[in-house]
């Protein structure tokens, strides 16, 4: 069974300050520098870096100039390789020397980006988890599966990308341009000027391919995150799929879908083709400049076959930053799609969340439920699905609500643990209004047991203890046998450490049900909320779990929405729900007496008994 350590409940606590944080959004970089927190020292080594091996590249063309015109062409070659071979050896050796100091220093840079780049994933990763874990169902509602698996995956590669590789390769560009424009100019002046003056044709090229590709990263982002949603889907909703033979269809759907994404990726691709043409026309434009001005300057004398050397040897370090600066542009976008996703929930709020001085404290609540006047409506919603609710659950009572599908049953007990908020009236527990209570506090109080039953891939023994890991074994048992469920999981192959499937995999769904009611009790709940729980559970089953809950070592207040009588007929309050409203409210036989809607569900569910 899983426990919680120390820095794990560190972890959370930070996290839950962060969630709660009231920050502007900041511009993308900003984003970027505020989540490099204990890295930015590094981080700027590592700038540092950048510049000081790029400035390293001029060292090779210079010492190579030194030997062409002290060693090699020059007047005094020969006599300096006679009198001053210690200094072309010398030169030799400060160019191999250099060279593998580059090579060190390129390295270890690479390093720190690449470190710097994980760590801040890896942080951000966690926050992005945290956020979503702590929405609301409204939040829930808006974003499909699919859509949130790649802003934590795909887009989160792309923060990533532009940490280690889109950052490093701008810094690189500008330093190795502005290096080389430096040493050009020092050289030769009128040569330098000839060559840098095909930057700002290069230049309006890539603002104008900067305008295509951005739109073009925004569509691809979208592509795939409704190509994973389609997968995402049809995997946890395979059975169905099988149960009508709709695999042909489904493969279809995703074909089309993957088909999408691969004819966006190549309009993407396309578009960076459309360009290159122009991109590599201007880098080669270097050397053709280089040839007839550098030539003329040559044939004139005013620049020796040393510096026309060093000039051609330092061409690429202007003609590949041309090269680069489309794929960088190109990742760059993918980065802006990417990041405004990841920042959409990075600094998003869920609509329900505590007070400033929300109520918590270490006693158990005594489990009194009382609604006053209660009204809701979902916000994308027409009309109201709760209209003037009221009723009271004394501690200890059991309260059944029945009604047909759609009636607004499950809406009015997702108010309680405030899965969403009432918009007219107040749902106070213990006399205090649940939204004065700090949220955590609230939900740790009341046990919830839902009809569709997730279980998560673990040992049952963990499936039961979900909500208190620190429970002992000896008292997981007990809950399951208030449940129902300790007989089958004694049979199964490990007993309580069996692994079960992910969702519950390999179990009936009224094994499922049983353990989700053990999970619910494991929490030692003021109020217990079960919907509809043992509807898949056979009825000798469904009374020994009835008995269960009314000899539970602990008090606590039970709302049952239930369709079966032998669940409801011995509630301490059963209401009846028709259209948002409470038509019929009393006991069994005093609901039976009023020849209701209740009256006539006995009649059909016992023959006309009342029982």
């Amino acid at each position: 069974m899983k426990r919680v350590s120390e820095k794990e409940k560190e972890i959370e606590r930070s996290l839950m300050q962060l969630a709660q944080s009231t920050t502007v959004r900041p511009g993308r970089i900003k984003w970027l520098i505020t989540n490099m927190k204990g890295c930015k020292t590094l981080y700027l080594i590592g700038i540092l870096g950048t510049f000081i091996y790029n400035g390293m590249q001029l060292t090779v063309p210079y010492f190579s100039s030194r030997i062409i015109d002290d060693f090699l062409t020059g007047e005094s070659a020969v006599n300096n390789m006679a009198l001053h071979r210690d200094i072309f050896y010398a030169l030799i050796a400060a160019m191999i020397g250099f060279t593998i100091l580059r090579v060190l220093i390129v390295y270890f840079d690479c390093m720190i980006y690449e470190v710097v780049s994980q760590k801040v994933l890896y942080r951000v990763r966690n926050i992005l988890y945290d956020k979503i874990q702590r929405q609301d169902m409204v939040f829930y509602n808006t974003y499909r599966t699919g859509d949130l698996m790649t802003r934590v995956t795909g887009d989160l590669d792309a923060v990533r990308h532009m940490l280690a590789w889109v950052i490093r390769m701008i810094f690189e560009a500008f330093s190795l341009v502005s290096a080389t424009a430096i040493y050009y100019m020092y050289m030769n002046v009128k040569l330098a000027l000839c060559i840098l003056a095909v930057g700002p044709l290069l230049f309006g090229v890539i603002v104008l391919f900067n305008k295509k590709i951005a739109p073009m990263h925004a569509l691809l982002r979208e592509k795939l995150a409704e190509m994973n949603t389609v997968a995402q889907e049809n995997i946890s909703g395979n059975r169905v799929v099988k149960a009508f033979a709709r695999e042909i269809y489904e493969i279809e759907r995703f074909d089309e879908c993957n088909k999408d994404y691969r004819d966006t990726n190549i309009k993407t691709a396309n578009t960076w083709l459309d360009f290159y043409p122009y991109v590599e026309f201007t880098a080669n434009l270097l050397r053709v400049i280089l040839l007839l001005a550098g030539g003329l300057f040559l044939i004139k004398g005013e620049l020796t076959m040393g510096e026309f050397v060093a000039f051609s040897g330092l061409t690429w370090a202007i003609a590949n930053p041309m090269r680069q600066l489309g794929n960088i542009m190109n990742e760059f976008q993918r980065f802006a799609a990417a990041s405004d996703k990841v920042m959409d929930i990075y600094y998003s709020k869920a609509h329900i969340r505590d007070k400033e001085n929300a109520i918590s404290n270490d006693s158990r609540l005594k489990g009194r439920v009382e609604f006053r006047d209660v009204s809701f409506q979902y916000e994308d919603g027409n009309l109201p699905v709760l209209k003037h609710i009221s009723f009271t659950a004394e501690p200890g009572q059991t309260i059944a609500i029945m009604g047909e599908t759609g009636c607004g049953k499950t809406s009015l007990i997702h108010l309680i643990p405030r899965f969403y908020e009432a918009t007219g009236g107040e749902i106070l527990i213990d006399g205090v209004n649940v939204e004065d209570y700090k949220l955590k506090y609230l939900r740790e109080n009341i046990g919830l047991a839902t009809q569709e039953v997730l279980l998560y891939s673990d040992s049952i023994d963990g499936n039961i203890a979900y909500g208190d890991s620190s429970i002992k074994r000896e008292q997981v048992v007990r809950f399951a046998r208030y449940a129902s469920a300790d007989d089958f999981i004694a049979k199964m192959p490990e007993g309580y450490e069996t692994i079960v499937g992910e969702r519950g995999v390999g179990l009936s769904g009224g094994q499922k049900q049983r353990i989700s009611l053990a999970r619910a009790l494991a929490v030692r709940p003021s109020i217990l909320i079960l919907d509809d729980t043992t509807s898949a559970v056979d009825l000798e089953t469904e009374k020994h779990i009835q008995q269960s809950l009314k000899e539970l070592d602990f008090e606590c207040t039970k709302i049952i929405i239930a369709q079966r009588i032998s669940t409801t007929k011995e509630a301490d309050q059963i209401l009846i729900m028709q259209h948002g409203e409470i038509t019929e409210r009393g006991t069994h036989e005093e609901l039976i007496k009023k020849g209701g809607y209740y009256a006539d569900l006995v009649n059909l569910q016992m023959g006309g008994e009342a029982v």
